[in-house]
C-alpha cells in the first residue's frame, strides 16, 4: 500500500512535467523540411512555402530568384491522401514529381508498422519509385517490389503514392499539348 501511495506522489509531480509539448525550434523545422524537400526533388534550386491546395504542396523552381521556373511539386502522402493507412496507421512519405508526371524521389518520414525493417522502411522501398512515371500502373508485385508478410502496408504506402502524385498533376499540371 505504501509503494502506491508513492507512485501517486511521483505521478503528481511529473504530470505538469509531461503534459508540456514536445517542440522543436522552428529554425530547425524548416531547415530539416528543406533539407527533406531536397532529397525528394534534388534538381530544384529553391521550394516555396507550403500551398494551401487542394491538395497542400510545395512548388519545387530551378534558377534564381530573378529567373527562376516551376520544376515541380513535392506534398505529403498525408495531406494529400489522408484516408489511406497502412497496417497499424497512416505512413508520412514526402514525394517529388516533375512536370511532365515523373516521380523525383519519395521519403519515408514517419510510420508505425509491425513489420518495420520488412516493409517501408528500407532506403530500397521508397528508392524504387524514383524515376516512374504517374501513368504507370503502380501494382504491388508487378513495377512495385512486394515484402512478404507486409502486405497491407505496402499497397497501401503504394497507393497513396501513385493517387497522391496524380491528384497533384489533375490539380496542378497541363497535360502536354493543352493549355490551362
Amino acid at each position: 500500500m505504501r509503494n502506491v501511495g508513492l507512485f501517486i506522489v511521483i505521478g503528481l509531480l511529473l504530470a505538469p512535467a509531461l503534459a508540456l509539448p514536445f517542440s522543436v525550434p522552428q529554425a530547425s523545422n524548416e531547415a530539416t523540411l528543406q533539407g527533406q524537400l531536397k532529397r525528394v526533388f534534388p534538381g530544384a534550386s529553391s521550394f516555396s512555402p507550403k500551398q494551401p491546395g487542394p491538395p497542400p504542396h510545395f512548388i519545387a523552381y530551378t534558377g534564381d530568384a530573378a529567373a527562376r521556373t516551376i520544376a515541380g511539386y513535392a506534398f505529403w502522402t498525408t495531406d494529400a491522401e489522408p484516408l489511406e493507412r497502412g497496417y497499424d496507421g497512416p505512413i508520412k512519405m514526402l514525394v517529388g514529381v516533375d512536370t511532365k508526371g515523373i516521380l523525383t524521389g519519395v521519403l519515408v518520414v514517419e510510420e508505425h508498422e509491425p513489420y518495420g525493417y520488412f516493409s517501408v522502411q528500407p532506403p530500397k522501398f521508397a528508392a524504387q519509385f524514383k524515376g516512374k512515371d504517374i501513368r504507370d500502373p503502380f501494382k504491388v508485385g508487378g513495377d512495385v517490389d512486394a515484402v512478404s508478410g507486409a502486405s497491407i502496408t505496402i499497397n497501401s504506402a503504394t497507393r497513396a503514392i501513385r493517387n497522391g502524385a496524380r491528384r497533384i498533376a489533375r490539380t496542378l499540371m497541363t497535360p502536354p499539348g493543352t493549355t490551362k
